[in-house]
């Protein structure tokens, strides 16, 4: 297995529970489009996720998911259209090696996961899927196992720059 698929926390329980939830399940569940495989991730009451836009300004951020249905119904759009897409290697290994979760902050039992995409998949058709934003993830430790209370995402990576390849 390649190192960019391999949890780099293994000696630090809280985060390498937080990556495997945010890193592995996320990625083997949205290929799957399989919403179940992560529905017991999330803190349900009170979930928010802001929309960046991938703009860097906040003042442009919104509410683009003030439940967690309305996200679960976006995330699931977003696999459905994945999954019509051919691609020239493995999608999944593709996805890992532009995921990149290496800063986690955690203080008691609430966390900050800071998680990148940046790089590409090459398509079947001579194309490329360009993967290049951001995710601030929150979570809380609930019945001791950590959980997404909600999210700041599509905000640009790196900050400040926009880019097209």
């Amino acid at each position: 297995m390649s190192s960019f698929m391999t949890n780099p926390f293994p000696n630090d329980p809280d985060r390498r529970e937080i990556w495997t939830m945010l890193v592995e399940r996320d990625i083997d569940a949205f290929l799957a489009g399989d919403w179940g495989m992560v529905d017991g991730d999330f803190v349900k009451e009170g979930f928010l996720g802001i929309d960046a836009g991938k703009s860097d300004n906040p003042d442009s951020w919104r509410i683009g998911f003030p439940t967690l249905d309305v996200y679960r119904e976006e995330w699931l759009r977003q696999a459905a259209e994945a999954k019509k897409v051919k691609y020239a290697e493995d999608q999944r290994t593709g996805i890992f090696r532009a995921t990149n979760l290496q800063h986690i902050e955690v203080n008691g039992d609430i966390a900050v996961a800071h998680k990148k995409f940046d790089g590409t998949i090459a398509r079947a058709d001579g194309g490329k899927d360009i993967m290049n934003w951001q995710t601030l993830y929150f979570c809380r430790k609930v019945g001791g196992q950590w959980k997404l209370t909600g999210f700041i995402g599509y905000a640009p990576f790196p900050m400040g720059t926009a880019r097209t390849a």
